[in-house]
């Protein structure tokens, strides 16, 4: 995902940055760490100075290939958790099946956010549904949700490109 920072130039491709929390999730407002990839617990500690919410996986950083991998994000979210942060990871859709193995959204200072990419959403038709489903038939979930995608479109909860430019990077 490409961004642009209040103080970034082209050549920057920052790992920490702090902004308000703009999308509207249970920490909308609140002052946010953004956390690129997996980085050192100690590195995040010496920039938590009057934050309020920590979001992992920023950039759309979050997609481990193995085990090991997702074992590493797992740790460095818990002990922020276990420390009292409200923690947010980016889940890209390919990620959810095997995601609640973690634990993690056992904790209710957790926020889970799936992403889920629709290109050109304006362009589909008032009809349109979008479906929540199970991996199969009557597999993990006891049916399925379909919401009107007009509907989950409400101005009230949309974030608007701009309001992602004020954040500043933290220098490493």
């Amino acid at each position: 995902m490409e961004r642009t920072y209040s103080n970034k130039s082209s050549e920057e491709n920052p790992v920490f940055f702090i902004g308000q929390e703009v999308e509207h999730t249970p920490a909308y407002g609140l002052k946010t760490l953004f956390v690129v990839g997996i980085q050192n617990i100690d590195n995040i500690i010496t920039r938590l100075h009057g934050i309020e919410h920590v979001f992992f996986g920023a950039n759309h950083s979050y997609d481990p290939a193995t085990p090991d991998e997702h074992g590493k994000w797992e740790y460095m979210i818990r002990f922020f958790l276990d420390l009292g942060y409200l923690c947010s990871l980016d889940i890209p859709i390919n990620q959810v099946e095997g995601f609640h193995d973690s634990g993690l959204c056992e904790n209710n200072n957790f926020i889970p956010q799936i992403r889920v990419p629709i290109p050109y959403v304006q362009l589909w038709n008032y009809n349109t549904m979008l479906k929540i489903d199970d991996i199969g038939f009557n597999k993990t979930n006891p049916g399925v949700w379909s919401h009107s995608l007009h509907t989950l479109m409400d101005r009230s909860k949309f974030t608007d490109w701009s309001k992602y430019k004020e954040d500043t990077i933290i220098k490493c």
